[in-house]
């Protein structure tokens, strides 16, 4: 093996191995709930979102950026969820951000049995767009070996039945569902409905990608109003979990606006935005 790469993976086992001591020493402490989660979507700016934030005065990092309790941890329970987060009584705000969340079928009811009064942010993007940068994480990470237009006519076969399962609570995951859902997850309302129906609407505040990527500082800023902190001058505005990618197919793009065309006609009546992706 690679020298480098065995002291990179060397590394990580220790960070890992020093992470699930730090949770072990936490679970013995009160800790507190998340005041705010970012539930998504993905490659919808959740990182980089989820970075800015972390800088401002009266945020507490959590142990971790992505926790991912409410889909692929919850067996491990509430104990486990909090020892993430700052002290019981320990001044600031404590947030939460695992992108698989709006999607995952089963999230949205148990986030809204533990955090009813939790404020969450959606980042949302052109549909099309986040396909694209879906199927390259995935294939960067070497976890997709289909060309984009194969994975997407692949996509029912591999996903349907396994959110029916997971819906159904007769799976606890399904790699095939989280990894290959590049046109699934671009369908917004189907998703947003579950989580309107559970939380009322002044709990939610949406952030456009478009928006997020042209005025990054003000789009902060929102996100601190929505959350009742004051406004930062600055703050380092590097973008996370960027890549480079060859051009999609015009005629695949073409395709693909077509068929998220009434879904996200769909989208910006239950909103009420304008999102002019098209």
């Amino acid at each position: 093996m690679n020298p480098a790469l065995t002291k990179t993976l060397r590394l990580l086992g220790l960070l890992e191995a020093g992470r699930r001591a730090e949770l072990k020493y936490r679970k013995r402490q009160p800790r507190a709930l998340p005041d705010a989660v970012i539930i998504g979507g993905q490659k919808c700016g959740t990182s980089s979102l989820h970075n800015y934030l972390t800088q401002a005065p009266g945020v507490i990092a959590p142990l971790r950026k992505e926790v991912h309790y409410f889909d692929l941890h919850y067996e491990k329970g509430e104990d486990w969820y909090r020892a993430h987060f700052g002290r019981m009584g320990e001044p600031g705000l404590n947030i939460d951000a695992s992108p698989y969340y709006i999607f995952h079928p089963l999230v949205a009811d148990r986030m809204q049995s533990l955090l009813p009064g939790a404020r969450l942010i959606v980042l949302l993007r052109d549909p099309v767009k986040r396909a694209y940068s879906h199927y390259w994480h995935e294939r960067d990470k070497r976890r997709e070996s289909l060309s984009f237009e194969a994975a997407l006519e692949a996509e029912s076969g591999r996903i349907d039945e396994a959110g029916k399962q997971l819906a159904a609570g007769e799976i606890a995951r399904s790699e095939e569902h989280r990894l290959h859902s590049y046109l699934a997850r671009g369908r917004y309302a189907d998703q947003l409905e579950r989580w309107l129906a559970l939380y009322p609407p002044r709990q939610f505040h949406f952030i456009l990608f478009e928006s997020f990527v042209k005025r990054p500082l003000e789009t902060l800023n929102a996100a601190l109003g929505f959350l009742d902190l004051p406004p930062v001058a600055s703050a380092r505005l590097e973008p996370r979990n960027t890549r480079r990618y060859p051009s999609m197919q015009p005629e695949t793009a073409q395709r693909l606006q077509k068929y998220f065309a009434p879904h996200n006609a769909r989208l910006e009546q239950l909103l009420d935005l304008s999102l002019n992706w098209n």
